[in-house]
C-alpha cells in the first residue's frame, strides 16, 4: 500500500505545475471552509452508497469511512493547505489519502468535483438558511412583546415623511413583524430549492457505474435529486434566489434602522436608543448618535451589491459546468454573513429602545393627522360626497394654520364659515361630534378594520404572528 501520497491530479495531463500566482489566483480555499463539513458528509455518503451497492470492496470502503470520521472530529484545522491545493475537496481527499494510502482514490468512484461541489454548497447553504429563519423567527417575537407593551400608545403615522393620520406605535412595529414573516416565507420556499441533490450527476453525464441516486439522497437528506446531470452540475439559480431574499431583508432592517435614526434625533424625540447601541462625539458631549443603526444601515446595501455580482456572474456562462461559478461562492457567503450580523444586532437594538409615550401623543394632537375622520364625519353625517368633503376639510385646515387656529377650536361655526366660501350649504355638525372626529385616541379606537390599528384588532393581529411563530418552531 502507497501512504503519505499528496493528490495531484494535473500529473496526468499536464507536463507543469501552475506557478504560485496562478495558483493562488484559481484557488477557492479561502472561502472553501464554509463547505467543510458539508464536504465530508458529501464523501462519507457517496462511498457508503459505493459500498452497500458493490461498486467499491467493503473493506476499503470503511477504512474511507474512518478516515472522514475522524477527520470530523479533528476539524478544519487538521487540514494542510498550500498553493498546491485548489480546494477543499482535495485538500480532504490528501487527509484521507495520508491515513489509508492510494485506496482513498475510490472514494472518486463516479463523482466528479463538479457534482461534488454543487451538493457541498447545498448542504452548507440549507444549513445557514435554517439558521437565519430561526433568527428572524426570533426578531419576530421580540417585536411582538415590544407591540404587546404599546397596543394603547399613540402615535401619529407619516406618508412622505408628513403628518399622514394616528395609529398606535404597536401598529407601527406589527408592521415590522409582517414584512419579516414575509422574509422568512421567502426563505422557507427558497429552500426546496436548495434542498434538491445534485450528487450523481457527476461532470455533466452522470456515469457508467450503477450509482443509487436515491440512497445518497435519503442519506443527505435531501428532498429529491436534480433528473438533469447537466443543470445539476451548472445550477447556481438557488445561490440567486437565496441572495435576493437576504438582500430583500436587508431592505427591510435598513428601514427600520432609519426609523430608528430618525426617531431618536432631537426633532422627534419619539425613541432613546439603549446606550449600549449609541456612541458620543470625539468633540462634541452632548452627543448620543446612533452609530448602531448607521452601521446596520449601510451594512444593509451589501446583499443587494452581492446579488448584482452573482446575477452578472451568471448571465453569460453555457451549459454545464464553469470555473466562473466558483467566483460566485465567495458573494453568497459574504451576502449571509453581512444580513445575518444585521439582523441579531437590530433585534438586540430595537429590543434596547424607550418609546416616548408622551412625545408621540403630542404630535399626534398636531398638524391635523385626524383630518381625513373630520370627512368621513361630514359623508356619514350629511351624505355628501367624499371629494366635496375632502375639499371642506382641506380648506378647514388651510385656514386654521394660516389663522393660527388649535385644532381644538374647529367648531361647527368655522366649518360652516368654510362651507359657504365654496358655495356649500351650512354643514351644522354637532361641536362634540367634530372634537371626537378630530380627537386621535377615539380616532384610534374606532378603526376596527381587520389589520387596522384599533388596540383590540392589534392584539388579534399579534395573537396569529405569535400562533404562526409556535406552529413553525413546532414543525422544525
Amino acid at each position: 500500500m502507497i501512504t503519505g501520497v499528496k493528490l495531484n491530479i494535473r500529473k496526468g495531463r499536464l507536463g507543469k505545475s501552475m506557478t504560485d500566482d496562478a495558483a493562488e489566483f484559481t484557488s477557492s480555499l479561502e472561502f472553501d471552509k464554509y463547505l467543510f463539513e458539508a464536504d465530508i458528509k458529501c464523501n462519507f455518503a457517496h462511498t457508503l452508497m459505493l459500498k452497500e451497492e458493490k461498486i467499491i470492496d467493503e473493506k476499503i470502503a470503511d477504512k474511507i469511512l474512518g478516515a472522514l470520521i475522524q477527520l470530523e472530529e479533528e476539524g478544519y484545522e487538521s487540514l494542510e493547505f498550500d498553493h498546491s491545493v485548489e480546494d477543499i475537496h482535495m485538500a480532504v481527499e490528501n487527509y484521507v489519502t495520508d491515513l489509508i494510502g492510494s485506496d482513498a482514490g475510490f472514494m472518486h468512484t463516479a463523482k466528479s468535483r463538479n457534482d461534488q461541489v454543487a451538493t457541498d454548497i447545498r448542504l452548507a447553504l440549507r444549513k445557514k438558511v435554517l439558521e437565519l429563519e430561526k433568527a428572524i423567527l426570533e426578531f419576530i417575537k421580540e417585536l411582538l412583546d415590544l407591540a404587546s407593551e404599546h397596543t394603547e400608545t399613540i402615535f401619529v403615522g407619516y406618508t412622505h415623511l408628513q403628518h399622514a393620520q394616528p395609529l398606535t406605535f404597536g401598529h407601527h412595529l406589527m408592521a415590522y413583524a409582517q414584512s419579516l414573516k414575509r422574509d422568512y416565507q421567502r426563505l422557507k420556499d427558497t429552500y426546496k430549492r436548495i434542498n434538491l441533490n445534485p450528487l450523481g450527476s457527476a461532470a455533466m453525464a452522470t456515469t457508467t457505474f450503477p450509482i443509487n441516486r436515491e440512497l445518497t439522497t435519503k442519506l443527505l437528506g435531501f428532498d429529491e435529486y436534480l433528473e438533469n446531470s447537466m443543470d445539476g452540475v451548472s445550477a447556481r439559480d438557488f445561490i440567486g434566489e437565496t441572495v435576493f431574499d437576504l438582500s430583500m431583508l436587508s431592505s427591510n432592517l435598513s428601514k427600520m434602522a432609519e426609523e430608528m435614526i430618525l426617531w431618536s434625533s432631537y426633532e422627534f424625540r419619539l425613541v432613546e436608543i439603549g446606550d449600549d447601541f449609541s456612541s458620543t462625539s470625539s468633540i462634541m458631549p452632548q452627543k448620543k448618535n446612533p452609530d448602531v443603526a448607521e452601521i446596520a444601515r449601510a451594512k444593509s446595501t451589501i446583499a443587494s451589491g452581492e446579488l448584482f455580482t452573482i446575477l452578472s456572474i451568471l448571465k453569460a456562462i453555457p451549459f454545464t459546468y464553469n470555473r466562473d461559478l466558483q467566483e460566485i461562492t465567495p458573494h453568497l457567503w459574504n451576502a449571509y454573513e453581512n444580513t445575518y450580523d444585521v439582523l441579531k444586532i437590530m433585534t438586540s437594538m430595537i429590543s434596547s429602545i424607550k418609546f416616548n409615550k408622551e412625545r408621540a401623543l403630542y404630535l399626534a394632537n398636531r398638524n391635523f393627522a385626524t383630518a381625513t375622520d373630520l370627512a368621513d364625519l361630514i359623508v356619514k353625517e350629511k351624505s355628501i360626497p367624499f371629494r366635496i368633503a375632502h375639499k371642506i376639510v382641506g380648506r378647514v385646515v388651510s385656514e386654521a394654520i394660516g389663522g393660527d387656529v388649535d385644532i381644538k377650536d374647529i367648531d361647527t361655526e368655522f366649518i360652516d364659515k368654510i362651507a359657504e366660501e365654496l358655495d356649500i350649504d351650512n354643514l351644522g355638525l354637532d361641536d362634540d361630534l367634530i372634537q371626537n372626529a378630530l380627537d386621535p385616541v377615539l380616532n384610534v379606537k374606532l378603526r376596527k378594520v381587520p389589520g387596522g390599528p384599533a388596540p383590540e384588532m392589534v392584539k388579534i393581529a399579534i395573537k396569529h404572528l405569535n400562533d404562526f411563530i409556535s406552529d413553525e418552531l413546532s414543525n422544525e
